[in-house]
């Protein structure tokens, strides 16, 4: 693998676990990032402070490398392509990340392949949703851009019409639903296809993230398998190389319904650097050099919790109660690199392990709120 130069468009803490992960392989690492800080800047060969939205600065980079991919889906889609053309291997391939890029284009894309949905309108601006008051309640969702939460705001009435975008977005309407679930597949150059357990995820009330992430899910054995048949179509209908996280919800009766994807490492896959037999972060590599997918079965059951900054506090980054939460038994900590924190930021997570759910949940429970991240 020594030949092989890696690019990464992103350098957030994606990057860096991708990075680390990398090590074993032998690879030459270059990462394109507009943070000159980013947390993978001294983790790799080459970094390269530039926007990876930007058409040339993008080209530019991939010139440089033989193998390039992402940790952040909203880069300069144009450049990948004509890098395509010119015999840089891209993962995943532009045509992929052009659909996933655009909410409007993924939902269209569902209804053209048969991936169940919550079904949805779509509209080029804020003034035609009087022409859709019969469709509320519903979430209005930015086309393009949106990340974390961000560029989704719940439309109840016409009350709500003075926060809707302006912009081009998805109304999306509001289906009730038990649980939120998440499935990570893999699919390499070969077409291969792995997906790792179904995993439970539990949103904060108030910040729109995953509070913390229960693995496994705890719904039945059907419809786990109902979930992974619906994340391996999916992905391969993309055409994924690497991986596709597939995040869906369990309705009232039975049904699950595909909410959105990533093509990248995500949050709900964080768990398996600890939990699995092989971690989503290896799996993305050797999906991406053409090698076998690992075994995706878990040790045992585990939780991760998102470690964000607190409310009220900016700066440089202190973290209390650290060596109180590290004192308990199953419980590993990764840190993302981020020097300062600021209220909600991810700036890392925590793995609990333990033989049972029950245990790993009363693990989780008694540590949660030990660990606070101040300034």
């Amino acid at each position: 693998m020594n030949n092989i130069r890696l690019g990464i468009l992103g350098g957030g803490q994606l990057g860096r676990m991708l990075l680390q992960a990398g090590l074993d392989f032998n690879l030459y690492t270059l990462v394109l990032d507009p943070d000159e800080n980013a947390p993978c800047r001294h983790l790799c060969e080459e970094f390269v402070h530039g926007d990876f939205k930007d058409y040339d600065t993008v080209y530019a980079f991939g010139k440089r490398c033989t193998l390039l991919t992402i940790e952040i889906e909203h880069v300069n889609v144009d450049a990948l392509f004509q890098l395509e053309k010119e015999g840089v291997q891209v993962y995943p391939k532009p045509a992929s990340l052009k659909i996933i890029q655009d909410k409007g284009l993924q939902k269209e894309f569902y209804r053209q392949n048969a991936v169940p949905t919550a079904d949805f309108r779509l509209l080029a601006q804020a003034d035609e949703l009087e022409n859709h008051l019969d469709f509320l309640p519903a979430f209005q969702k930015l086309r393009r851009g949106g990340y974390d939460g961000n560029g989704v705001t719940r439309l109840t009435s016409q009350e709500d019409f003075p926060k809707a975008f302006q912009a081009p977005t998805v109304l999306e309407k509001l289906v009730p639903f038990e649980t939120e679930i998440s499935v990570i597949c893999a699919r390499n150059v070969q077409g291969e296809v792995k997906a790792f357990p179904v995993v439970e995820q539990v949103m904060h009330p108030q910040h729109n993230l995953v509070d913390y992430l229960l693995a496994p899910a705890q719904i039945s054995y059907k419809l786990q398998r109902m979930a992974i048949e619906i994340a391996t179509h999916v992905t391969t209908a993309l055409d994924i190389v690497g991986l596709l996280a597939v995040e869906m919800f369990v309705t009232p009766d039975g049904q699950i319904l595909v909410n959105e994807v990533a093509p990248r490492p995500h949050n709900s896959g964080h768990h398996t650097m600890k939990a699995n037999a092989t971690s989503q972060f290896e799996q993305h590599l050797r999906a991406i050099l053409g090698l076998p997918l690992g075994d995706t079965e878990p040790h045992c059951p585990a939780i991760l919790v998102n470690l964000l900054g607190e409310a009220g506090y900016a700066g440089e980054a202190k973290y209390e109660g650290l060596p109180q939460t590290l004192q308990e038994p199953g419980v590993h900590i990764h840190l993302y690199g981020k020097k300062f924190t600021r209220p909600h930021r991810k700036m890392g997570h925590l793995t609990v392990l333990a033989p049972t759910l029950e245990e790993v949940k009363q693990k989780a429970d008694t540590i949660k709120n030990r660990l606070k991240i101040i300034a």
